[in-house]
């Protein structure tokens, strides 16, 4: 497993996993304090912690990405928050974005940076874009796009599924996302069923 360090930023850096699914984990920092959002288990990550602040909480941004947050809980002694609907004591906004069964999704939205971060609903992998998409919506919600997050004038663009987008881009990927999303529905169905059989034949 490749991993490597992308998404440096003033409050805290995120790594990716390079592979098809390109999973990717944050740790933001504030007042001291640090919150891990789903999290995949890389030593260089951790030991990188203390130089930003003491584990406040892993946040499980999606039911189903448990990756390794409760065992690094576990590990830093930090509550392990799943989808939350708030989360006291922090710099966040949480975003209701899902709530279906088998489908339970938060974001995180923090207005003094100006930094969204969206586990599963918005990603940046060739998965989630068609076309010129800096990023695109998962596309079982792009008959139904994510309409909380309109409106958000993100700086600072952060995904669970490939790097984030930063400065005036954030927020232009960000609407074209959501206003693209129903338009060009056929033509990500058409290329999802290619990139699941690759997936599969990558991880053997």
């Amino acid at each position: 497993m490749t991993v490597r360090f992308c998404d440096e930023l003033p409050f805290g850096f995120s790594w990716v996993v390079e592979e098809p699914a390109t999973r990717t984990s944050h740790a933001l920092a504030s007042d001291g304090r640090v919150w891990l959002v789903d999290p995949v288990d890389w030593e260089p990550a951790l030991e990188r912690l203390p130089t930003l602040g003491v584990p406040a909480a892993v946040v499980q941004l999606l039911d189903r990405h448990r990756r390794d947050c409760a065992r690094i809980a576990a590990r830093l002694g930090a509550a392990h928050v799943v989808v939350p609907d708030a989360l006291a004591g922090s710099p966040f906004t949480c975003l209701p974005l899902v709530r279906i069964r088998g489908w339970r999704e938060t974001a995180l939205w923090w207005p003094e940076t100006r930094t969204l971060v969206v586990a599963e609903a918005i990603g940046t992998n060739d998965f989630f874009r068609v076309g010129d998409e800096g990023a695109g919506v998962h596309v079982l919600l792009r008959l139904a796009p994510p309409r909380r997050l309109d409106g958000l004038e993100p700086e600072h663009l952060l995904v669970g599924h490939g790097e984030g987008v930063h400065g005036a881009a954030a927020a232009v990927t960000l609407r074209h996302a959501l206003a693209s999303a129903r338009p060009r529905l056929p033509r990500a169905l058409l290329r999802a069923p290619a990139f699941a059989l690759d997936a599969v034949r990558r991880r053997r």
